[in-house]
């Protein structure tokens, strides 16, 4: 059974650019896209998937804030910041944010490599 994913992303290209990428994945379905971290939330409760992406930057409720929520209510769930800011998130990983990675919007293919080490099939 494929393992599950939630992609959050207010920019629709962006979230379409990960379904199409895990598409091309038998082992990763996505479950739910998500265009605020306040969605993201909801979503994550009534799909409960194995990982999360979020992007830093989104309206309503951005990622990080959505982020320490999400560990709160699902503590054992991977949590994978997507965002064109990783030098800052990385920087500030130090500091203790409930995410578990920071992967750069612009290292895509990366992207598969984290999530295979946070969930392997």
């Amino acid at each position: 059974m494929a393992k599950t994913i939630l992609v959050a992303d207010d920019n629709p290209t962006i979230r379409k650019l990960l379904c199409h990428l895990f598409e091309s994945e038998e082992e990763y379905d996505i479950c739910a896209e998500a265009s605020n971290g306040q969605e993201a939330i909801a979503l994550a409760l009534e799909h409960r998937p194995q990982l999360i992406i979020l992007d830093l930057s989104m309206p309503v409720m951005d990622g990080l804030e959505a982020a320490r929520e999400l560990k709160r209510l699902m503590p054992d769930v991977p949590i994978i910041l997507f965002t064109q800011y990783a030098d800052l998130g990385r920087h500030l990983l130090g500091l203790n944010l409930p995410v578990d990675r920071v992967v750069s919007k612009s290292e895509t293919k990366a992207l598969m490599e984290h999530v295979r080490s946070l969930i392997p099939v």
